[in-house]
C-alpha cells in the first residue's frame, strides 16, 4: 500500500493530500529514510512523521484498504 493512503486509512494524518504534502516537505521519514507518497509500505516497517516540534514514531503491524475507525489504532504500534 502507498505510504500516503497508509497515513490516511491508519488515521496518522487526516487527510491523504496533507499525507502527500507531508511527504513532499520531507517530514515523513520510514526506516530512517526521507520518503516519497508514492513508496510501498510492509508490515515492520518503522514511520516517523515530524508534527511541527513533535514527532510520532510508529511501526506498522496490520494493513487493509479500509478500516473502522475505533480499528484503526490496530494498525500500527507507537514506539
Amino acid at each position: 500500500m502507498r505510504l500516503d493512503k497508509y497515513l490516511k486509512v491508519s488515521r496518522l494524518i487526516k487527510r491523504r493530500t496533507v499525507a502527500n504534502e507531508a511527504c513532499d516537505a520531507g517530514r515523513v521519514l520510514v526506516n530512517g529514510k526521507t520518503a516519497k507518497a508514492s513508496l510501498n509500505v510492509k508490515v515492520g516497517d518503522v514511520i516517523e512523521i515530524q508534527f511541527g516540534t513533535r514527532s510520532v514514531k510508529v511501526e506498522v503491524t496490520d494493513i487493509a484498504q479500509a478500516v473502522r475507525k475505533e480499528d484503526a489504532k490496530e494498525m500500527y504500534k507507537e514506539l
